[in-house]
């Protein structure tokens, strides 16, 4: 399998000259199968520049796994050339939104009316095709089976084990460890704490001894306190999981946007020296757009 980065940023789209080295797109994960099936992990901004490659190879036959419907997560689905071109197939995979009583659709319906966008989908020429999917249940992709797993964000998230002639990719897309909501002396302190305790060994299981690890490393340990309950983690809490699961390599992404390089490359190297007996012996990497992994 190989894996390409195309958009390694969270939140926004932070281009300039401080993001040059690790990149400021927004989250866009390429995956090859052996038998160079398309899966694409999430369509933030970097969708934009993947699309532009793919003319190479027409027609394109895409499988979209969308981890949650946050426009940093979907704002470049509108881009995504294919879709401009008949004979060319988009399948785009998601959960259901019990807030909006929708499945997947709403993400290209709500960017695509005609007051924020110029084309409407009706005019685009390829076939666009609808998946939602229920947590837990696979699906078979070409030869790859994906598996959706609900994680902990705001809004209804997946994450998404890829496996594939024996070979494994989980990315967690927005992930914030579950912890306890009540104070100890609170009265349901003990049973949310069970809840909490399940849903860490669920979520575990999940990502059990994967060949790639790609997960949400958005803040310092220092950052996190003011940032709890937003719905994302940390590079310790990453680490933490890599190495609870034995995860074979660990990819940190979702950098945060005001974050330069070099700032983003002390956080790092601080975040492995604070987690140095967990860190000692794994291959744990920052993403960077436009590095390829192959496996």
């Amino acid at each position: 399998m190989k894996v390409r980065f195309w958009g390694v940023r969270g939140s926004i789209p932070s281009p300039g000259p401080n993001t040059v080295r690790y990149g400021g797109n927004t989250t866009c994960i390429e995956i090859r199968t052996d038998n160079n099936e398309l899966i694409i992990l999430d369509a933030g901004t970097g969708i934009f520049p993947l699309s532009q490659t793919l003319l190479a190879e027409l027609p394109v036959s895409a499988n979209v796994l969308i981890t949650h419907s946050h426009w940093d997560h979907i704002q470049g689905l509108p881009f995504f050339i294919p879709n401009f071109i008949p004979g060319n197939t988009l399948r785009l995979h998601g959960g259901f939104d019990p807030v909006s009583g929708k499945g997947i659709e709403q993400v290209m319906s709500v960017q695509l009316q005609y007051s924020y966008f110029p084309v409407r989908e009706a005019e685009m020429k390829a076939r666009i095709e609808y998946v939602t999917l229920t947590p837990e249940q696979t699906i078979q992709v070409g030869s790859a089976t994906v598996t959706p797993y609900l994680l902990n964000h705001p809004v209804i998230d997946f994450g998404y084990r890829i496996e594939c002639n024996g070979k494994s990719v989980f990315f967690t897309g927005d992930h914030e460890p579950p912890y306890n909501i009540y104070e100890p002396r609170d009265e349901g302190y003990d049973e949310y704490q069970v809840f909490v305790d399940d849903k860490i060994k669920a979520i575990q299981d999940a990502v059990r001894g994967v060949d790639v690890f790609i997960a949400d490393s958005s803040y310092t340990d220092t950052e996190y306190p003011l940032k709890k309950g937003w719905g994302h983690g940390t590079f310790s809490s990453s680490i933490a999981l890599a190495r609870a699961a034995d995860a074979k390599v660990l990819f940190c992404t979702h950098h945060e946007p005001t974050r330069s390089d070099d700032a983003l490359e002390d956080a790092f190297h601080a975040a492995l020296e604070s987690n140095a007996s967990l860190a000692n012996g794994m291959d744990i990497r920052l993403a960077r757009e436009g590095d390829v992994y192959e496996f």
